[in-house]
């Protein structure tokens, strides 16, 4: 069913993808983890607390200039509904952030807090996002 917003096309004419996330030259590709050994290894690296999140960061040290993120949360966040909203604000604010201020080549892990990272107004948690990674690259 098409919603009733949608341009109206041709049955047999698919129309063009349209991506969420532009391709700049600058900006480092972004990628999701998944493998739960990519994030034991990111536990493994140095991690910075802020008021809405805690973030891990991994150096690979690989020739790949990818940088890989990766969200969680706990139980402790909340009932699955709670978990989901908090790892859907913590993606958005990783696709606003990452892409100025990660490095090539690291791994990112964000971790939702109980109660803050839902709670928290949205750009105070992308000021903390920023500030937990600038202090992880010192």
């Amino acid at each position: 069913m098409t919603p009733p917003e949608a341009p109206e096309t041709d049955p047999g004419i698919k129309p063009p993808a349209v991506s969420l996330c532009p391709k700049t030259g600058s900006a480092p590709q972004i990628q999701r983890m998944q493998k739960r050994a990519e994030f034991l290894a990111a536990a493994r690296a140095g991690r910075q607390g802020t008021a809405s999140m805690m973030v891990q960061a991994r150096n690979r040290a690989d020739d790949v200039t990818l940088v890989r993120v990766g969200f969680t949360c706990s139980k402790k966040v909340g009932n699955a509904v709670a978990r989901n909203r908090a790892k859907r604000r913590l993606r958005e604010a990783a696709r606003l952030v990452l892409p100025d201020v990660a490095r090539p080549g690291w791994d990112y892990v964000l971790i939702g807090r109980f109660e803050a990272t839902a709670k928290r107004p949205f750009p105070d948690l992308q000021q903390d996002l920023r500030d937990a990674l600038r202090k992880l690259h010192r």
